[in-house]
């Protein structure tokens, strides 16, 4: 399962978990390129998007793009590195279409 971390979302998800097929949108030279036509590309090769964007759940429609999307609460990377082992229990459980929504341990 090839995994897609979005702008703004930490790195150290790709560094820290090198085991899992994880590519970043700068990688792909999709920097800039809006959600929906984002989704479109990932489609055709990605399964998971990671991303911040908590607006991707009411704006666009992964089911029938055949993706799924894991939503963090922070783009913080010691809070992120925190939230590695839920991420990546995340990214094994994950079903298609299904937006995952990581709680903050924080809160």
């Amino acid at each position: 399962m090839k995994i897609l971390l979005d702008e703004g979302v930490p790195k150290i998800i790709q560094k820290r978990l090198p085991h899992l097929l994880i590519s970043t949108v700068q990688e792909m030279g999709w920097r800039a390129v809006e959600n929906g036509a984002l989704l479109d590309l990932m489609a055709k090769e990605f399964a998971v998007l990671i991303t911040t964007d908590r607006n991707i759940a009411h704006q666009q429609n992964l089911k029938k793009r055949g993706i799924s999307a894991i939503l963090l609460p922070t783009n913080r990377i010691p809070l992120v590195i925190e939230l590695l082992p839920e991420i990546e229990r995340a990214i094994a459980s994950i079903r298609e279409g299904e937006i995952r929504l990581i709680s903050n341990p924080r809160q």
